[in-house]
């Protein structure tokens, strides 16, 4: 068995002005304040002598390659994207940033907020456009029924209302 692994497909390059702005913020907060005092912390320790057994030297040279790559990734992530205005066409469809809500087979009401692969969340019902239920809702209406594909069986949602804000 082979080590190869087929490339992930490319996740959608789309995202709401919020979500731009917290990955901007979160970039900002690694590299004005956390990456500074962490640089700080190592050099202090460097400062202590033998660096091999220097278990905060060691600690924080891990840390600032965790910085330093989570920075390099969210800088060209804000570049590749493409921020999207929520805007309702007010044709009762389903479009990117819309809240959805459905009617699932037990009759009780979910929300979901359809956003781009950088920005879901499941604390906050947010869900990739990029993700199995994102792609059935995607250009739907209301009243439709959606089917989706699930690990633990298939399911099918009602659509009941769409709103932009």
């Amino acid at each position: 068995m082979g080590r190869y692994r087929p490339p992930k497909p490319a996740a959608s390059a789309y995202i709401t002005p919020a979500g731009a702005q917290q990955m901007r913020d979160e970039l900002e907060e690694l590299w004005k304040v956390e990456r500074p005092k962490v640089t700080q912390a190592v050099t202090e320790a460097a400062a202590l002598g033998d660096r091999s057994e220097n278990a905060d030297y060691q600690y924080g040279k891990r840390r600032l390659r965790q910085i330093d790559s989570r920075v390099r990734l969210l800088s060209k992530r804000l570049e590749a994207l493409t921020i999207v205005e929520p805007k309702d066409h007010g044709d009762g469809k389903i479009y990117f940033a819309a809240w959805v809500t459905l009617l699932d087979e037990d009759d009780s009401e979910v929300e979901y907020r359809v956003v781009g692969p950088d920005e879901s969340s499941v604390e906050d019902n947010a869900i990739s456009m990029d993700s199995p239920m994102g792609k059935a809702l995607i250009g739907r209406s209301i009243g439709d029924d959606v089917s989706v594909k699930r690990p633990k069986g298939d399911a099918v949602f009602e659509v009941v209302a769409v709103r932009y804000q």
